[in-house]
């Protein structure tokens, strides 16, 4: 039973579906994981026990009477705490909402259940999520697999912990510059960054409506496929026969390799080669469209950010871990003629790069430029959180501001990951383009 937790969530619903496993007893595995586990209470902010056995029973009963509601009915999950779930605290994080329990589901945990998923709980997360690092002294900093003495990255960092911990067989983030796609690849898993708009927002404890998106971390593209549908209700993308052969790739060189690495330089130059190899194209190209961008994200992303949140922060400051508190409070200086013409310049910048980019199947690039970076010095050193944070999103960053799906896939090199992004609102063609990189990568 001990190798149900290393399997991925599509074997693990195929094993249900045959009738090898039974979803009750594949929720005791996975709560029994958790209890025993020494890191659990890094990990889960709450474990909703009484919920996961009661879902199992149903999807178990399901499954005897050959009634199962899709292919991941019966597998246990994980959901990041910004997530609303009925009776149970969501509180982002932050002592600014502690004692927040709302009373109904956010929309896709609606859609999670009506799919099947087991529930087993709630996980850490960056306060508020306005951080890629993963560092959370006010309510729990999760470990990052690779590096005891790291951060996890942010601000989806439970969710990966979760996982990468076998202690679920999926997790449920939320990324608006990079919260899903640097946990994933710090912490060796695949993140699937969703377009703005597609997936629903409602019941999801907000930071910046307009760049915030849902996505899983999973440990392959399939079950990203999968959890996708799950999330939304659909149906998921057909990956089978996918292939490298005659696939062309945009490699940016613009911003993305500036300041790299060397780990994540190596680990993503290894990776383009393996996928040259299997018979994709890769080419080189610029894209001025992204510098010009990349200086509006301020007046974006923190305008939005303190505009919502300010006067619940104002309220009570000393709540909040400083260095979060005056990222939000960066967002002061912005006026709202900044902002809208930000929003006007960025829309141009978009189409530009939609044009440049029209011929490829993805545009690949490091999903971060640095590794995670050593939590004590993180909270002794000002200037090293600053520019770590900084450079871990960057990126990233790229895909929210554009507009993309994207996804990061392991390259080999622990906490190293090659992110792939694509045309907004094509996820399944991005999944099946992955999907084809994966097997030529060999990582999961």
């Amino acid at each position: 039973m001990q190798d149900w937790l290393r399997l991925t969530a599509g074997d693990l619903g195929r094993g249900i579906g045959r009738g090898e496993i039974d979803p009750e007893a594949l929720c005791d595995t996975y709560l029994s994981a958790i209890s025993a586990h020494p890191l659990r209470d890094r990990i889960y902010s709450a474990v909703t026990e009484t919920r996961a056995r009661a879902e199992a029973a149903a999807a178990s009963a399901r499954a005897k009477a050959g009634q199962r509601l899709g292919p991941l009915d019966g597998v246990p999950v994980s959901w990041k705490d910004l997530f609303d779930s009925a009776g149970v605290a969501t509180e982002a994080g932050s002592a600014l909402l502690k004692g927040r329990v709302p009373g109904h589901d956010a929309e896709v945990l609606r859609n999670g259940t009506a799919a099947g998923l087991v529930s087993l709980g709630k996980t850490h997360m960056s306060e508020l999520a306005f951080s890629g690092l993963g560092l959370n002294p006010v309510t729990a900093t999760p470990p990052c697999v690779n590096n005891a003495d790291a951060v996890p990255g942010g601000s989806s960092s439970g969710a990966a912990s979760s996982v990468a911990f076998d202690l679920a067989a999926c997790g449920i983030g939320s990324d608006t510059g990079g919260s899903v796609r640097i946990p994933a690849a710090w912490n060796d898993l695949v993140g699937l960054k969703t377009t703005s708009g597609r997936v629903s927002l409602q019941g999801v404890v907000p930071l910046c409506l307009r760049f915030d998106t849902v996505g899983p971390l999973a440990r392959s593209v399939e079950d990203a496929a999968l959890m996708l549908a799950a999330l939304e209700g659909g149906k998921a993308a057909d990956l089978r026969g996918a292939s490298l052969s005659g696939m062309r790739f945009a490699a940016l060189q613009t911003v993305v390799m500036d300041d790299i690495r060397s780990e994540p330089e190596a680990g993503y130059a290894a990776a383009c080669a393996r996928l040259r190899d299997a018979g994709a194209v890769i080419e080189e190209i610029e894209a001025p469209e992204v510098a010009e961008a990349m200086p509006l994200s301020p007046a974006l992303f923190s305008g939005e950010a303190y505009g919502l949140w300010r006067d619940v922060i104002e309220a009570d400051p000393d709540k909040m871990f400083a260095p979060i508190r005056e990222r939000f409070r960066g967002g002061k200086a912005i006026s709202a003629e900044d902002y809208v013409a930000g929003w006007h310049r960025l829309e141009g910048l978009r189409a530009a790069w939609h044009v440049r980019v029209a011929g490829y199947d993805a545009v690949l690039m490091p999903t971060a430029p640095n590794l995670p970076p050593d939590h004590a010095r993180l909270m002794q050193d000002e200037d090293y959180y600053v520019t770590e944070n900084l450079l871990t999103l960057r990126n990233t960053r790229v895909g929210n501001l554009m507009g993309l799906c994207a996804v990061t896939l392991p390259t080999g090199v622990a906490s190293c990951g090659i992110m792939l992004c694509g045309t907004p609102f094509q996820e399944e063609r991005l999944l099946r383009v992955a999907a084809a990189a994966e097997a030529a990568l060999g990582t999961t």
